[in-house]
């Protein structure tokens, strides 16, 4: 009997400590974007993202926040002695493993996929300027209320080449870097 009750209380404690929490929302923000590596010459770009979070709790302190947001990214280029917008729009899809305090703070870290919906290049010499996926890494903070309104700040560094493209005074050996500001609801739904 002692065994039994041992066991049962056992699974209630295991079980409190991975209690789950389910919310849904929407997300948006302010993108400053620019291109790091190659020969590139270019200066930061403002944009905005725009989607929705889901995010599925462990407990209290830990959860996986996978989202999907349209983002414009690009750079400032310099292009034959004149600046000019290099404008990509992406589908992006972070699956972020966040970590919060009591007090609502968190800490994010994990990867994200980029699909390329459009691309706005002036030089029109450059074909395939930007390849169809981007793949990322991204790290932030912010803060989360008890009714599930936030803010948060994200810096997503590429770890794949933006394009794959040849013959021009541009080496296609960068990548995008981009500093994201952000407002979200997560509406929960299950508590």
């Amino acid at each position: 009997m002692k065994k039994l009750l041992f066991v049962a209380v056992l699974l209630v404690s295991v079980q409190s400590a991975f209690a789950q929490s389910f919310s849904i929302g929407p997300k948006a923000g302010l993108n400053i974007s620019n291109y790091t590596g190659g020969n590139i010459e270019s200066d930061a770009l403002v944009g905005y993202h725009l989607g929705g979070i889901i995010n599925y709790g462990f407990g209290k302190v830990f959860s996986i926040q996978p989202e999907v947001l349209f983002s414009t990214q690009g750079a400032k280029v310099d292009n034959n002695g004149a600046r000019s917008d290099f404008k990509i729009s992406y589908v992006n899809v972070p699956v972020m493993l966040k970590f919060k305090t009591n007090g609502g703070f968190y800490v994010e870290f994990g990867p994200q996929a980029g699909f390329r919906t459009s691309s706005d290049v002036p030089d029109q010499t450059i074909n395939n300027f930007a390849k169809n996926l981007d793949l990322s890494a991204a790290a932030g903070i912010g803060y989360q209320s008890p009714i599930g309104l936030g803010l948060g700040v994200r810096y997503i560094a590429g770890l794949s080449k933006v394009g794959n493209f040849s013959g021009q005074n541009i080496d296609p050996d960068f990548k995008n870097s981009v500093i994201q500001a952000s407002i979200f609801w997560a509406i929960p739904l299950v508590k």
